[in-house]
Protein backbone atom coordinates (compact mmCIF):
# COMPACT_ATOMS: atom_id res chain seq x y z
CA UNK A 1 0.00 0.00 0.00
CA UNK A 2 3.09 2.72 0.59
CA UNK A 3 3.89 1.94 -3.19
CA UNK A 4 7.28 0.64 -2.17
CA UNK A 5 6.36 -2.20 -4.85
CA UNK A 6 5.35 -1.78 -8.77
CA UNK A 7 2.77 -4.23 -10.29
CA UNK A 8 4.30 -6.68 -11.94
CA UNK A 9 7.11 -7.08 -9.43
CA UNK A 10 8.06 -10.63 -8.12
CA UNK A 11 7.88 -10.80 -4.37
CA UNK A 12 10.17 -13.43 -2.29
CA UNK A 13 9.02 -17.25 -2.82
CA UNK A 14 7.23 -18.36 0.29
CA UNK A 15 10.19 -20.53 1.49
CA UNK A 16 12.56 -17.35 0.84
CA UNK A 17 10.17 -14.95 2.77
CA UNK A 18 9.95 -17.29 5.63
CA UNK A 19 13.92 -17.68 6.04
CA UNK A 20 14.33 -13.94 5.95
CA UNK A 21 11.79 -13.22 8.32
CA UNK A 22 12.81 -16.25 10.72
CA UNK A 23 8.93 -17.90 10.77
CA UNK A 24 6.86 -20.55 9.49
CA UNK A 25 6.54 -21.09 6.08
CA UNK A 26 2.46 -22.24 6.88
CA UNK A 27 2.31 -18.35 8.27
CA UNK A 28 4.16 -16.57 4.76
CA UNK A 29 1.66 -18.98 3.41
CA UNK A 30 -1.50 -17.70 4.42
CA UNK A 31 -0.26 -14.49 4.59
CA UNK A 32 0.24 -14.61 0.50
CA UNK A 33 -2.85 -16.58 0.48
CA UNK A 34 -4.74 -13.47 2.14
CA UNK A 35 -3.33 -10.48 0.13
CA UNK A 36 -3.80 -12.90 -3.18
CA UNK A 37 -7.66 -13.11 -2.15
CA UNK A 38 -7.65 -9.06 -1.90
CA UNK A 39 -6.21 -8.54 -4.88
CA UNK A 40 -2.63 -7.30 -3.81
CA UNK A 41 -0.46 -10.55 -5.28
CA UNK A 42 -0.94 -12.49 -8.47
CA UNK A 43 0.61 -16.05 -7.94
CA UNK A 44 1.51 -18.20 -11.32
CA UNK A 45 2.46 -21.77 -11.20
CA UNK A 46 5.84 -22.25 -11.45
CA UNK A 47 6.82 -18.38 -11.77
CA UNK A 48 6.28 -17.15 -8.59
CA UNK A 49 4.12 -14.37 -6.90
CA UNK A 50 4.06 -11.23 -8.62
CA UNK A 51 2.26 -7.36 -7.08
CA UNK A 52 -0.61 -7.39 -9.09
CA UNK A 53 -1.71 -4.49 -10.68
CA UNK A 54 -5.99 -4.69 -9.93
CA UNK A 55 -4.94 -3.16 -6.89
CA UNK A 56 -3.94 0.23 -7.87
CA UNK A 57 -7.19 1.86 -7.45
CA UNK A 58 -7.18 0.33 -3.80
CA UNK A 59 -4.16 1.73 -3.43
CA UNK A 60 -4.47 4.99 -4.78
CA UNK A 61 -7.87 5.14 -2.30
CA UNK A 62 -5.60 4.93 0.76
CA UNK A 63 -3.58 7.84 -0.23
CA UNK A 64 -5.94 9.66 -1.07
CA UNK A 65 -8.16 9.04 2.60
CA UNK A 66 -4.75 10.14 4.26
CA UNK A 67 -4.56 13.45 1.85
CA UNK A 68 -8.33 14.29 3.10
CA UNK A 69 -6.98 14.06 6.40
CA UNK A 70 -3.95 16.83 5.93
CA UNK A 71 -6.91 18.78 4.47
CA UNK A 72 -9.22 18.61 7.14
CA UNK A 73 -6.15 19.30 9.30
CA UNK A 74 -4.91 22.39 6.97
CA UNK A 75 -8.74 23.74 6.54
CA UNK A 76 -9.56 23.79 10.77
CA UNK A 77 -6.48 25.74 11.24
CA UNK A 78 -7.23 28.07 8.31
CA UNK A 79 -10.58 28.65 9.48
CA UNK A 80 -9.21 29.16 13.05
CA UNK A 81 -6.29 32.00 11.41
CA UNK A 82 -9.40 33.43 9.56
CA UNK A 83 -7.36 32.70 6.34
CA UNK A 84 -10.29 32.60 3.69
CA UNK A 85 -10.41 29.79 1.25
CA UNK A 86 -9.37 31.29 -1.44
CA UNK A 87 -5.89 32.14 -0.09
CA UNK A 88 -5.84 28.01 1.31
CA UNK A 89 -6.67 27.94 -2.58
CA UNK A 90 -3.66 29.63 -3.64
CA UNK A 91 -1.07 28.31 -1.34
CA UNK A 92 -2.02 24.56 -1.73
CA UNK A 93 -1.93 25.64 -5.34
CA UNK A 94 1.85 27.07 -4.94
CA UNK A 95 2.97 24.95 -3.12
CA UNK A 96 2.09 21.62 -5.21
CA UNK A 97 3.09 23.65 -8.49
CA UNK A 98 6.69 24.50 -6.60
CA UNK A 99 8.24 20.86 -6.85
CA UNK A 100 7.02 20.45 -10.59
CA UNK A 101 9.21 23.72 -11.82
Amino acid sequence: MSGELKAGEAIPSVRAMARSLHISILTVQKAYSTLQEDGFIETTAGKGCYVSAQNQDFYLEEQQKKIEEKFVEAIGLARSSGIKLDKLLDLLTLLYEEDQE
